[in-house]
């Protein structure tokens, strides 16, 4: 027998524990709690796996058959001299010890914000924005999103305000918040999200979590944004930083369903940043949480949430193009149909905003990467992209009933953000009604009390009217059903209309008698 096994039995045939290197050793923990346990002799060619009170096996040594020695393994317990690791091994980040952390918000939006201030009540927060003038309006307690009142911001006590990157060094958890657009080609643009992770490497120190919510297609934390993290930082993904994934579900507008009231889906690049990101967000989110086995999990379930509802509102609107042709009112359609126990309540308009007009798009933009073409996805999509052309189409054919010249004429639009009681302009379709006008050389103004009139410039070019001239347009779209539109609307159109003017109401905001045609 060689010398090394001579000298393994003049030791004794006393058994061990299998250990591997940390990093490669599945199967170093007891079945019942982390999988099978390896039992092993010093004699590495003997080995059986746990449990091994089934049989009393006997190995030879020396030309002599001894039985196996077996240390008491029988309890509902096995040791493990090698648990699993912490978080990390180089700072001594533990769960107990979460109470303590600092945390960076990255992007202070609609998103941003109201996460900065909850955040910000129970954890020392600093919430960074690359916008120096809305940094220093939230210093002084003014949210231009309207999302966030001042007495909510002062409730902050542990949150303070920063346009400088360097600023946010100290903290321990980075959350990123930056929209996610697309391009005019309808293809993801990630350049906000890439930003974000370059500024979050630049600061990150080992033990670090980077938390993202933008929207994006499954895959993109852990293969796009993880290696920003780790070019810019010079550490290394799952070892030295980790990365978790909890969508945004922020509606922005509505005072009812807010941050806190909102089950949190969570994710985390390893079952401890996982339980890490899931018990964070637990700490101020009243409603409760929901923890996914995978990032790409919780990443699928935030773009689906808005594809669903992307392609129920086409399915609608196509049925009010439908209707149209039939002459049948949509409106009285759905009332009729929706007094089944489960007919879903939606409704026909534009569809944009930075939800549901954009995550479908990411949607088929990975499927198609990996050779699938999606056909329900981009034909709901290419339904709504058309809204806006096909009011226009239907407000013509109206004005030419009328006789009034579509050429020259003086049109006027009643909104301008995406959805109402909000001043968001993002991705809003109404900019359709806009260009599709203009393709008319007709004269389009556009009054929105709820839109910035600067941003409204700096977006679209367009010059927001803050007042109206008397009868002077000859047709009136209202596009986005604000309050003060349903209360005013009447009046309003009264005073600015032509005696031959053409009413549209693309929202049903109106009284039926005072309007021409609607959706």
């Amino acid at each position: 027998m060689p010398a090394t096994h001579r000298a393994d039995s003049d030791k004794g045939l006393k058994p061990r524990l299998e250990t591997a290197p940390p990093a490669t050793s599945p199967a170093r923990h007891c079945r019942r709690k982390h999988g099978p346990a390896v039992f092993r002799t010093t004699l590495p060619k003997y080995r059986f796996r746990e449990p091994a009170f089934a049989r009393l096996p006997v190995i030879m040594s020396n030309g002599i058959f001894r039985p196996l020695i077996f240390w008491p393994f029988f309890s509902r317990q096995c040791y493990n001299p090698n648990p699993l690791p912490p978080l990390t091994g180089s700072s001594g980040f533990t769960m107990s010890a979460l109470h303590e952390k600092k945390i960076g918000v990255i992007g202070l939006g609609y998103v941003g914000l109201p996460l900065a201030v909850e955040f910000g009540k129970a954890y020392d927060t600093t919430g960074f924005d690359i916008d120096q003038a809305r940094v220093e309006a939230l210093r002084d307690g003014i949210d231009t999103t309207l999302e966030v009142e001042h007495a909510a911001l002062k409730s902050a006590s542990r949150l303070r305000f920063t346009h400088r990157a360097e600023e946010l060094k100290p903290c321990d958890i980075y959350i990123i918040t930056v929209p996610t657009p697309v391009n005019p080609s309808n293809q993801p643009d990630l350049s906000p999200l890439l930003a974000a992770s370059r500024t979050a490497g630049q600061v990150l120190d080992p033990g670090n979590v980077v938390i993202y919510e933008s929207t994006v297609f499954p895959g993109a934390t852990e293969e796009v944004c993880a290696p920003i993290l780790a070019e810019y930082s010079g550490l290394t993904f799952n070892r030295d930083f980790f990365v978790g994934y909890s969508p945004e579900r922020i509606n922005p507008g509505d005072k009812q369903h807010r941050l806190t009231h909102i089950v949190k889906v969570t994710s985390g690049s390893t079952p401890q940043t996982a339980q890490l990101v899931d018990e964070l967000y637990a700490s101020i989110v009243t409603a409760g949480t929901h923890r996914t086995t995978s990032i790409k999990a919780a990443e699928a379930a935030k773009v689906i949430e808005n594809t669903q509802r992307d392609l129920n509102i086409a399915l609608i609107n196509e049925l009010a193009m439908i209707f149209h042709r039939m002459d049948i009112d949509t409106e009285e359609v759905l009332k009729a149909a929706g007094t089944k126990w489960n007919f879903l309540p939606f409704t026909p308009g534009l569809v944009g905003g930075h939800c549901i007009g954009v995550d479908p798009y990411y949607l088929t933009y990975k499927a198609q990467q990996l050779g699938y073409h999606p056909e329900v996805i981009l034909a709901g999509r290419r339904v709504n992209d058309g809204m806006g052309a096909h009011v226009v189409q239907r407000v013509i054919k109206k004005m030419l009933s009328k006789q009034i010249h579509v050429n020259n004429a003086d049109i006027l639009i009643l909104g301008l953000t995406f959805k109402e009681n909000c001043p968001d302009i993002r991705n809003t379709r109404v900019i359709d009604i806009v260009n599709e006008f203009s393709e008319y050389n007709a004269n389009v103004e556009v009054y929105d009390p709820w839109a910035d009139a600067g941003q409204a410039q700096r977006e679209y070019g367009i010059t927001l009217r803050s007042e109206l001239p008397s009868c002077h347009y000859d047709a009136i779209i209202l596009a986005v059903a604000h309050d003060i539109f349903r209360q005013n609307g009447p009046a309003l159109i009264h005073e600015a209309r032509k005696p031959h003017c053409v009413v549209f109401d693309v929202k049903r905001a109106l009284p039926r008698h005072l309007v021409d045609d609607r959706l």
